[in-house]
């Protein structure tokens, strides 16, 4: 058993406010004297992954293979899915997920060598699959950073999704792949409410930032669309057309949405999150979850998880096709091209902060 931090002190700058129990490990492990609960402090560990691409077989995804340089992420988001990912890993879905941070320094490496090795063929990668690519940490070892200055030297497709401003760092890239149609992105925003922002995500950037990251994505020739994921019913499903007008005026050219769902230990931290921030709607946004995505909050079933059924699903849907059709939108995955790829020279230059 893990021992989470205290009733009502939640660490600071935190999503979650508990270390729910993980399922997998009899590891116990105990915070630093004076750190727990309110001072958690970010720590990293290095990932010793030998491949850098991954693959799944998921029909859910429009992506077979996607690369991610961080597991667990700082952005710290209460209702964040890839949250159970760390119990992999001996952590808790918690406070854990957002404070210790796995990092693969070897990232860009591990990608150049297969992407030059003789049998490899270019296919359409997600940066990231799993936890964002541009959370705070990034800004300082400039991982991401590596891995699409490999991609943008081999003319190698990536659709990035990211909730940061950071991206517009690596703009030079960005147009450089876009030049050769091999790349897209995704801003997501769930609100356009700053507090509730602050609240749901802590350490994102604000929604103004984000919607400057879209303009800045448009106006530098990156195809840039918005993902309005999670949608939560009775909390920010009615901001959907506001946020689609938002980003449309910023230069979103394409749209995508996921209903939110809770599996395992994310039930924990989103319901503590609830308990504080909203506690008067808690048990009605749960219903509506649990309407959604059936008891367990998270169905398993391909087909169902992202988009969730019944009454309150079959809403969402509609109000996103209407503001779709308002705005001029596209509801599909952009298109990027694998015809320019070459092969990468072994020994390149590498762009990194550690």
């Amino acid at each position: 058993m893990r021992t989470p931090p205290l009733p009502g002190v939640r660490p600071h700058g935190r999503g979650a406010a508990v270390n729910p129990t993980q399922r997998f490990s009899q590891l116990h492990l105990e915070y630093d004297p004076g750190e727990e609960p309110a001072k958690v402090t970010t720590k990293i560990f290095r990932d010793h992954s030998s491949s850098i691409i991954s693959r799944h077989d998921s029909p859910d995804l429009p992506f077979a293979a996607s690369l991610n340089p961080y597991r667990g992420c700082e952005h710290g988001c209460a209702y964040c899915y890839a949250r159970p990912t760390h119990e992999w890993l001996g952590f808790s879905a918690g406070v854990d997920f957002e404070s210790r941070i796995l990092v693969k320094e070897d990232a860009p490496e591990l990608l150049r060598a297969e992407l030059a090795h003789e049998k490899y063929r270019p296919e359409h990668l997600s940066l990231s699959g799993v936890t964002d690519p541009y959370q705070p940490l990034e800004k300082k070892l400039k991982i991401t950073r590596g891995c699409l200055a490999v991609l943008a030297e081999s003319k190698h497709p990536v659709v990035l999704i990211t909730k940061n401003h950071l991206i517009t760092r690596d703009l030079d890239h960005l147009a450089e792949l876009a030049r050769f149609e091999a790349t897209a992105a995704y801003i997501s925003i769930t609100s356009l409410d700053t507090d509730l922002a602050r609240r749901l995500e802590p350490r994102a950037s604000s929604p103004t930032m984000r919607l400057a990251a879209i303009r800045a994505l448009s106006e530098a020739g990156v195809p840039v669309g918005v993902s309005i994921a999670p949608i939560i019913p009775g909390l920010n499903d009615s901001e959907i057309p506001a946020i689609f007008e938002a980003a449309r005026a910023a230069g979103a050219q394409f749209a995508g949405y996921t209903v939110v769902r809770l599996p395992f230990g994310v039930k924990e931290v989103f319901g503590l999150w609830l308990e504080e921030h909203f506690p008067g709607m808690k048990d009605k946004v749960l219903s509506r979850i649990a309407e959604t995505q059936g008891p367990t909050l998270s169905h398993a079933e391909f087909g169902k998880r992202l988009k969730g059924q019944g009454v309150w699903a079959q809403q969402i849907e509609q109000l996103f096709k209407i503001s779709l059709r308002r705005t001029g939108m596209l509801h599909r995955r952009p298109t990027v091209s694998t015809a320019s790829f070459r092969r990468p020279q072994l020994g390149g230059q590498l762009e990194l902060g550690l």
